[in-house]
């Protein structure tokens, strides 16, 4: 059996592990790549496989870094099932749609560029055709049941308690010879006591982990601390007449937020404020949470679904969908709070909220999740006192803060905390992947202090015989 590590390794976006087992090609993940547009479009357009030869994907989650170019994939020739859990189907079926609309609309600026350059135009990655395609690939299977996948070789998946639908992936494989290999890919793990969905099903008794290590060298701040924080940020700013901008993700962070400020504000520890969804994928994305009640935490049941009440919907809020109704936004006065994808703003209408909100000091942007390098988002956190919005150069006044807690991804303790159930004498080898040098390099570490051996962190391109 060998790993090939091609995307996700030594970074947080593209994920892609290619596993050969038994003569078969098993991927797992086919994301995007994200990042400096002159790098992304040849890393995506262009595989490091041919995928005629893929026999099977299988995927953990639906957000765009692990999913994204699953209709490229197929319009150049993998015509295998896609693994994934009933939610995130359901998810795929929004976001990949919404990807493709993206991909087109960005190619359209590209090519008014190269235009200019008395350059030809290139095609985007895929088109909506692409993705009705994939589509039809797409197999949904429960949590916690097996599947054969191939002769010596089937899979479970284990809810990763990351956004809705996702999964961990227990692979259990006998090669010639009778050796049996038990595998676990972690995918993205979720925090212990992040509200709305459940929290993460740790895989265990591994011989083998391809483990997640974004925030590998971090700790989120306390739960304790987060309401009030939150509260009285957001108090602050509306009362000096401010906005409150936040990018976030469509699916799980843009929830997490709606729940939280709908929270705050039935326990009037917020001022009376306008509060916009502009994103009409978080719309999509909130009524699919709505449908699936079975992925929900006890704290959400608790509070909201026991009494009949919507945890995403309530007075002072209103979801956007129309592009003049996220125009009018503009020009509207006076404190309000909008959150708006993508939360790495790389796209979307984030960009027009920022390039209207970001020179006014009274404003706030409120960063609420991770950020790949050499993003807009990444851009703004890191303390750029200027940054290009739409090819234009905008200068920044606003104030800017960045809250670890609403993120989707296990801190350092929590990430130690996964692995208790894995004896360091069984687990013979870890993979850590999705995750930058900074992070990565100090959690391998502290797992080797702990007596984990041969902790690796590959590089892509990397193959590994186990």
């Amino acid at each position: 059996m060998q790993i090939e590590f091609i995307g996700g390794a030594r970074t947080v976006t593209g994920s892609q592990h290619l596993l050969h087992i038994n003569g078969k090609k098993i991927l797992l993940e086919c994301g995007l790549f994200q990042g400096r547009r002159s790098e992304t479009y040849e890393k995506n357009k262009n595989f490091k496989f041919n995928p005629a030869e893929i026999d099977a994907l299988i995927l953990s989650h639906a957000h765009i870094d692990h999913s994204g170019n699953i209709p490229n994939l197929v319009s150049k020739g993998f015509d295998g099932l896609i693994y994934a859990t009933s939610a995130t189907v359901d998810l795929c079926q929004i976001m990949l749609r919404d990807s493709a609309h993206l991909q087109e609309k960005d190619i359209e600026f590209v090519n008014k560029k190269r235009k200019k350059k008395n350059e030809s135009p290139i095609d985007p990655l895929y088109t909506l055709e692409d993705v009705e395609k994939a589509m039809q690939q797409f197999v949904g299977v429960q949590y916690n049941r097996t599947i054969d996948l191939f002769p010596g070789i089937r899979f479970t998946f284990r809810d990763a308690g990351h956004i809705l639908g996702s999964a961990g992936v227990h692979l259990e494989i006998e090669e010639a010879g009778n050796k049996k290999i038990s595998l676990g890919f972690s995918g993205d793990i979720g925090r212990p006591d992040s509200p709305v969905i459940k929290s993460p099903d740790i895989l265990r008794d591994l011989d083998v982990l391809i483990m997640e290590s974004t925030y590998g060298n971090r700790l989120h701040s306390p739960a304790e601390e987060v309401e009030e924080d939150f509260s009285s940020t957001i108090s602050k700013v509306i009362n000096d007449g401010g906005k409150v901008i936040i990018p976030a993700f469509a699916v799980g962070r843009t929830q997490t937020i709606v729940y939280m400020l709908h929270k705050l504000f039935d326990q009037n520890r917020i001022p009376e404020v306008p509060i916009y969804v502009d994103s009409p994928l978080a719309v999509e994305a909130t009524n699919i949470f709505r449908s699936h009640p079975e992925c929900m935490d006890r704290e959400t049941y608790r509070i909201f679904l026991e009494e009949g009440t919507d945890p995403f919907g309530f007075g002072r809020l209103k979801y956007i969908k129309k592009s003049e109704e996220s125009k009018e936004l503009n020009e509207k006065s006076g404190p309000m709070i909008i959150i708006s994808a993508s939360g790495m703003a790389e796209g979307g209408r984030i960009l027009h909220h920022l390039a209207h909100n970001i020179g006014n000091s009274k404003n706030l942007i409120l960063f609420v999740g991770y950020a790949a390098e050499h993003t807009l988002a990444r851009r703004i956190m890191d303390g750029n006192e200027k940054v290009n919005i739409f090819g234009e150069e905008f200068e920044v006044k606003a104030k800017i803060k960045k809250m670890d807690y609403f993120s989707g991804h296990a801190d350092q303790k929590e990430l130690l905390d996964y692995l208790r159930l894995n004896q360091q004498n069984k687990l013979k080898n870890i993979f850590l992947v999705h995750g930058e040098e900074d992070m990565a390099l100090p959690f391998r570490e502290k797992l080797l202090e702990k007596g984990f051996k041969n902790v690796q962190f590959p590089a892509s391109g990397e193959i590994i015989n186990i």
